[in-house]
């Protein structure tokens, strides 16, 4: 062995023995008559001293033509340290060396490997076997590593088996692009990479094994963002014998299990909201329920039907043009902000009209500490009015009202960006505390008005909800999904639902989504036909792995949390990847490129 211990394990109980260490060259200092090596591997830093005085010129002379990054191995005796440190685990002792071996010189990296690098974003993606040495990106893959041993374990320990599903399958028209290959024994034919093993996991089902999971690669040819990838993990799960409650309950204990194993914190029992209230009251369907700020309706909308409990008419008919013409008036109240001043306002009215928001302006509302309001429209709405939306707003003393107008959709998506916009600028968004939920009740289908037909909000195998199934032929759009979000701090980490086990009902799903018959049995006959064998009820669900672990580490990017991710571009700029591949290849495969 070339090495007896790890560079982070040795203590003031080793003084006196007899070791080796190897790693790589943190630093040297050369002091004259003191030369001092940090010596660095996952495990830590030890710090070797060389006496001049004492030393050997071997020694001394191999010391002295060590630079960054050199491998090295070191003989000798661990002493304690006159001058400890507490910054490193083993900073009470140091090593006194006997033999230092050069294993492999290094020229000098392009940036600094040190927890706070000068190395930008592209430099350390182009050399990342350099920057996995860093104890930030270290610590996010043993974060990672972590919780797929704990994943297992619970999951392990209620008999579910890990089961792996095939890589090359064929391509579905639904859900996102596929990335395809080609095959050379097919020619003109091609696989496609899964994008999840749905189809698979539900055939396992159908075979008999009850409870299966695997933590596994997907693949989807997609605009990347923070958190995408074109191949990413998640921990795909499937059930059968199952009611949506059971999957609930076990994946929810999972959730639990984590943050306990992994963080330390106990999780309440999560609370449930259905899709229809989170895109009332939050304007998403995966709301940050770390902090409050629903949404307050200062009208009734177009889409509140007869009868509903809606929020009496307190904006229009008073002469403001913009909230007289809108299917929407709806806002947020921020607590403590009335002191904002008209620059933060001018802020915030920007952040708001910003194409990717898309509201056209901002109404806003002080509620002074002296018991005064004033607003942005005092020219249409008088003190006693606007004390009525402040009753409205349960606001008080203090706080700030901010109100968006206009189409529906539109307004709640931009309020919802506005209020997290706020929820960050007020420090309610804390990385260290964590709210999850389940969001439930999502519509089986949604219309998509360019193709003139109805597409799967989930995935075709999505079953309605029993006592809805009957809507499928009179009144799709109002058919609910037996499906679940899994939502933590306002990131989707997973998603599922119960699935259709009824050849009949598969078929009806195929149907209203615009399927033939023909095209059905091509595309996913094996799964019909399977279904005529006895296929049990079942449901599974599938949590984003990596996004996961970049929300333990309290993070927004998930890269950093992948060992070899891909860039933006979606490039892997150290290997680079993708790239051109020989004429004689493409042949082979029988492909030809158009120039």
């Amino acid at each position: 062995m070339l090495r007896s211990h790890t560079c982070g394990e040795l203590g003031i109980a080793h003084v006196g023995q007899s070791v080796t260490i190897s790693g790589w060259v943190q630093g040297i200092r050369d002091k004259g008559s003191l030369l001092w090596i940090d010596l660095r591997d996952r495990y830590g830093i030890t710090q070797v001293t060389i006496e001049t005085e004492n030393a050997s010129a071997e020694i001394i002379e191999t010391a002295r033509k060590l630079g960054r990054e050199f491998v090295i191995s070191v003989k000798g005796k661990v002493v304690e340290r006159y001058s400890k440190s507490d910054k490193i685990a083993t900073g009470a002792i140091e090593i006194s060396p006997e033999k230092i071996n050069i294993l492999n010189a290094a020229i000098t990296p392009p940036f600094t490997i040190e927890d706070e690098t000068d190395g930008g974003d592209d430099l350390r993606m182009k050399y990342r076997y350099l920057d996995l040495r860093r104890n930030p990106v270290r610590k996010n893959l043993e974060l990672r590593h972590r919780i797929a041993i704990e994943t297992r374990n619970y999951l392990d320990k209620l008999n579910f088996l890990e089961v792996e599903t095939p890589v090359l399958i064929k391509s579905t028209p639904e859900g996102a692009r596929d990335f395809v290959v080609p095959s050379r024994m097919n020619p003109g034919e091609f696989y496609a990479l899964p994008q999840s093993p749905q189809t698979f996991k539900q055939l396992l089902m159908v075979g008999g094994f009850d409870r299966y999971y695997q933590i596994v690669k997907c693949f989807r040819d997609e605009d990347l963002r923070a958190d995408r990838q074109p191949e990413f993990t998640q921990i795909d799960c499937e059930m059968a014998f199952v009611e949506q409650e059971d999957i609930l309950n076990t994946f929810e204990g999972m959730v639990r299990h984590l943050f306990k194993a992994v963080k330390g914190i106990d999780i309440p029992t999560l609370s449930r909201m259905t899709y229809a209230d989170a895109m009332k009251y939050y304007g998403n369907d995966k709301p940050d329920i770390r902090f409050e700020m629903k949404f307050v309706h200062l009208s009734p909308t177009l889409s509140e039907g007869e009868g509903a409990n809606t929020q009496k008419d307190l904006v229009k008919g008073k002469g403001f043009k913009v909230f007289d013409d809108a299917q929407l008036v709806v806002g947020i109240c921020a607590k403590g902000a009335a002191e904002y001043t008209r620059k933060q306002l001018d802020e915030l009215t920007e952040f708001v009209k910003r194409p990717q928001i898309g509201a056209t302006g901002l109404v806003y509302a002080r509620y002074n500490t002296d018991g005064t309001i004033k607003s942005s429209v005092d020219k249409f709405y008088n003190e006693e009015e606007l004390k009525k939306w402040a009753v409205a707003f349960n606001a008080q003393p203090g706080d700030l009202m901010l109100i968006l107008a206009g189409e529906e959709a539109k307004t709640r998506k931009a309020l919802s960006e506005l209020r997290l916009e706020m929820g960050t600028r007020l420090g309610l968004r804390d990385k260290n505390k964590f709210a999850c939920h389940w969001v439930i009740d999502f519509p089986l289908l949604e219309y998509n008005e360019e193709a003139k037909r109805w597409h799967a909000m989930h995935h075709p195998f999505t079953s309605p909800k029993p006592e809805d199934i009957e809507l499928l032929d009179s009144n799709p759009g109002a058919v609910r999904a037996n499906a679940y979000d899994l939502v933590i701090n306002g990131v989707e980490i997973g998603g599922g639902s119960i699935r259709i086990h009824n050849k009949a009902l598969q078929a009806k799903m195929f149907e209203l989504l615009g399927f033939t018959k023909e095209d059905a049995q091509a595309q996913f006959g094996f799964l019909m036909n399977a279904f005529e064998f006895g296929a049990p009820p079942h449901g599974g669900i599938a949590l984003g792995f990596d996004r996961l672990c970049s929300l333990f580490g309290g993070a927004e990017v998930i890269r950093d949390f992948i060992a070899f991710p891909k860039n933006n571009s979606g490039r892997d700029v150290m290997i680079d990847s993708p790239s051109p591949i020989a004429k004689e290849q493409l042949d082979e495969l029988q492909i030809s490129l158009k120039k």
